[in-house]
Parts: structure tokens; sequence; C-alpha cells
């Protein structure tokens, strides 16, 4: 099923000295199911803004999100893990069925051995990570990564990039992924698209890998 994403209008609304700010307007993005898209454009464009009201998470625009996948994994710009639980046990949230899968996750992310460690003792990038295992333990249907190789060495970044792929052409799950580095989304992605204006608008929509769905 198509993903149709419509934005008529999102604003930011004024506060103190600055002035309300139109983010989207007349925005509309067609997703095919299983699509790989990288989204592109300088910080402040309003790359998050799209992840979060494609996720559900922000419902003050008008629009609509129609054909959204059932099953989310969100990688977020932040980690936002508990604080109170464990690397371990913030996996064990997601997968309390099968919480045994945890510690096989967090090995996968490179973090055997930290499985009791909580959050704060984490670097960012060990937290990131953590947040990585977390989205793609559910086996989304729909996933959100939202710069998830940010604060990772060169190597970690290229490890974890390996193993994203490796689940998308596993899972297959409809993806958005923000990102900064063309290098990323020429590597992960079916499809780029660069946003640019204010309002922010689609300026190129470019095919990387058009065959890639019926691999």
């Amino acid at each position: 099923m198509t993903m149709r994403i419509l934005i008529q209008r999102k604003v930011f609304p004024a506060r103190a000295q600055a002035p309300a700010h139109i983010v989207f307007e007349r925005f509309s993005l067609d997703l095919a199911e299983g699509e790989i898209c990288a989204i592109v454009g300088p910080s402040g464009i309003g790359k998050t803004s799209l992840l979060h009201i494609v996720a559900g998470l922000d419902n003050d625009f008008s629009g609509s999100v129609e054909g959204r996948p059932r099953g989310i994994g969100y990688v977020f710009q932040q980690p936002r893990l508990l604080p109170w639980r464990t690397a371990r046990q913030n996996l064990q949230l997601v997968i309390p069925d099968c919480p045994e899968r945890a510690g096989d996750w967090l090995a996968q992310v490179g973090l055997a051995g930290s499985e009791n460690v909580y959050p704060q003792r984490l670097s960012l990038g060990m937290a990131r990570r953590v947040s990585l295992a977390r989205a793609l333990a559910v086996e989304p249907k729909l996933l959100l990564l939202d710069e998830p190789f940010s604060a990772l060495d060169e190597a970690t970044a290229k490890s974890m990039q390996d193993l994203v792929s490796a689940q998308l052409k596993r899972l297959r799950p409809t993806t958005l992924l923000v990102t900064h580095h063309w290098h990323e989304a020429a590597a992960l992605a079916d499809r780029v698209i660069t946003l640019d204006g204010s309002p922010a608008r689609i300026v190129d929509d470019r095919s990387i890998r058009p065959a890639r769905a019926a691999e």
C-alpha cells in the first residue's frame, strides 16, 4: 500500500521575538510499500518535523498521512532512552514477548557487555546504538531514521550502516532516512529527495536504485 503524506500547512507559532514560521505548505509525498527514501537538505528545513508528522507524533498540522503502516521503528536525533532502565531493559520494553533477544541486538550493535549499563553511563554514540537496536528489534513495517549514524566514529558508522542495510533487505520496511551525507543516502536509499526553501519544498527527487523492490 502506498503511504501518502499531504501537509497543507504546518506552522511553528511565534515565540518571544521570533515570528511564526511556515514549515510546510501544500507539501505532498508518496512512498511505495517497502520503498527506502532518503531526505536531505539544510539544517532547520523541516526534515525532523516531517518524520514526526509521518510517525503520528505531531498532529498539529493541516493535512493527512494515509496508508501509514502499523509497527513503527524510530531512531530519533536524541536516543530517548529511559534513564531508570538499563540498555537491555530499554530494549526489552519493545520486545516483551522475546526479552532474550535484547542481548542479541545489543551484540549486533557492538554493545555486548554493556547490557546492564544505565543510559547516563553510556557515551552518546553508545546510546545512539541502543536506540538503533531498539528500532530494528521491533521488525518495523515503517522505519524512520533521523541521522542515525551521527556521533559515531567512521568505522562504527560504517558497521551500523551495513547492519541497517542488511535489515532493510531482510524486513523490507517502508523507510524514511534523514541524513546530511550523500554517501549514506546513496548506499541505503532507493530514492533521494532534497528539500529547500521556506516553506520547505521538494527541489530534487531522484531514483538511486529503482529496481531494488524487485530484487
